[in-house]
């Protein structure tokens, strides 16, 4: 299977079987919530990228929704929604070959938690 990412600067792998004519909303999703709710962004492990949250319902709630609709075309993610101690994580795993996919989407999350994109 190729890791070849669909566009420069895209993280969105080539293996996603989201509908082409979807892909742009489902980037806008992801760029949202990394924009609006990422407070934290840190590798846990080589193949997990732990992304602490608002620690609001609403964004819970947002986090939830956005890693149902990905496990449905991205299945080799795994997501684990974690609410503890007044604190929302929310972790996406998957296996090493898949890492490159994994690093992308952190340095997006980074980038746009920090407001530079």
């Amino acid at each position: 299977m190729s890791e070849k990412l669909l566009m420069l600067d895209d993280w969105i792998p080539a293996a996603c079987t989201l509908p082409t004519v979807e892909l742009p909303l489902r980037r806008t999703e992801f760029d949202d919530l990394f924009s609006a709710d990422v407070i934290d962004v840190a590798r846990a492990t080589s193949g997990s990228l732990r992304l602490e949250l608002d620690p609001t319902p609403a964004v819970a709630a947002r986090a939830a929704g956005l890693a149902a609709k990905e496990t449905s075309c991205c299945s080799f993610f795994t997501f684990a929604l974690t609410m503890t101690g007044g604190t929302i994580v929310l972790t996406v795993s998957t296996e090493l070959h898949h890492e490159p996919i994994l690093d992308a989407l952190a340095s997006r999350a980074e980038s746009m938690a920090r407001g530079l994109q």
